[in-house]
């Protein structure tokens, strides 16, 4: 005589995959956004981030069936209600305002091209740097012809991002003390995602060591010098 058992359905949670959840249980329950992203929440391609009746899908995320899954292995950044994943391995994503530490690749009329780790070089403008002893006045024919006295090949400098090209490269800009040619250092290079941004990125440690932290992931490390110092070298470049 053959009997059939039956088995019941399970009921925890737990027991459905990371990308899909029981019907009875709430998002909210599932994933705090706040909370996860308070930690910066690392998150594995595949893997359920939120519902897409909530919030709206980034880079690094795809939707399926009402629910933002992850596409690449990163952490997790929410702008309102904008969610995307940051990649760990990825090339450095600019935006205005963003501190970056690149190296002069060619210099051109009017213009140098600058390594900043991007997806393409970024461009400084001849009329975005300042002149020896903080002159301020137009660039002349003159100033061109000594460009490679403010900034050659391999050289090493410090610039914030200021505008984009019409081809996406960045225009980087180094008109203040605390920005341009540096010297007797070493340069480190690491991944974007392991600079968070701060408030300043210019670090002195207690010893007895000053950090320039790109958020391209170029960091310079150097001997820490007085500010009076500091200022005189901004206005050599």
């Amino acid at each position: 005589m053959l009997s059939f058992i039956s088995f019941s359905q399970p009921t925890d949670a737990n027991h459905y995959g990371s990308t899909r959840h029981h019907p009875d249980v709430e998002h909210d329950s599932l994933m705090d956004l706040d909370d996860d992203l308070g930690g910066s929440r690392l998150t594995c391609p595949g893997e359920f981030i939120t519902s897409s009746q909530t919030f709206m899908r980034g880079h690094g995320t795809y939707v399926d069936q009402d629910e933002v899954i992850a596409s690449v292995a990163g952490t997790i950044e929410r702008v309102n209600k904008l969610v995307t994943v940051r990649a760990i391995r990825s090339r450095y994503n600019p935006e205005v305002g963003d501190l970056v530490v690149g190296r002069i690749t060619e210099v051109q009329p009017r213009r140098w091209k600058v390594d900043a780790h991007s997806r393409q070089d970024a461009i400084l403008m001849l009329s975005s740097v300042n002149l020896p002893g903080g002159v301020q006045r137009r660039k002349l024919e003159s100033d061109e012809l000594q460009m490679r006295n403010f900034f050659e090949e391999g050289d090493l400098l410090v610039a914030e991002v200021q505008a984009f090209f019409s081809d996406g490269a960045m225009s980087l800009h180094t008109r203040s003390l605390k920005y341009g040619k540096l010297r007797n250092g070493q340069l480190i290079i690491v991944p974007p995602i392991l600079v968070r941004r701060l408030k300043s990125h210019f670090i002195s440690l207690p010893c007895g060591v000053d950090l320039i932290l790109g958020l391209n992931g170029y960091i310079w490390v150097s001997k820490h010098v007085k500010d009076i110092d500091q200022g005189e070298q901004g206005l050599d470049a």
